[in-house]
């Protein structure tokens, strides 16, 4: 069982996102099976100085729907960003894991600082 640590500082959103769904699968471990949820943990420095390329930052947005015909919304990124930065983080991780019963465990096991 392994605490890493991350300076997310001035690193791409996808690059630091990737790199801590790897952790999180436990596929940095030797004894790495895909059946098991993993034990190593991650805390995450700096995330409000993460940086993403091109214009993402003015064209990135983010939907939510909410059932009834008409009812999309849409958030930019900058709003989003600017209001809580961590949870930017925690969508890119969450959408990176694989889609099952082990995701939740694995999710706990992120702090964002």
């Amino acid at each position: 069982m392994a605490d890493f640590i991350i300076d997310a500082k001035h690193k791409s959103l996808g690059r630091v996102a990737s790199e801590i769904a790897v952790i999180l699968q436990g596929k940095k471990n030797p004894d790495y099976e895909g059946r098991l949820a993993g034990k190593d943990s991650v805390r995450v420095k700096n995330v409000k100085s993460i940086a993403l390329t091109g214009r993402k930052k003015v064209q990135k947005q983010y939907y939510r729907h909410s059932g009834p015909l008409g009812h999309l919304k849409v958030r930019k990124f900058g709003d989003v960003f600017a209001k809580n930065p961590a949870w930017v983080l925690r969508h890119a991780v969450n959408l990176m894991l694989p889609k099952n019963r082990l995701r939740k465990p694995r999710m706990k096991r992120l702090t964002i600082e």
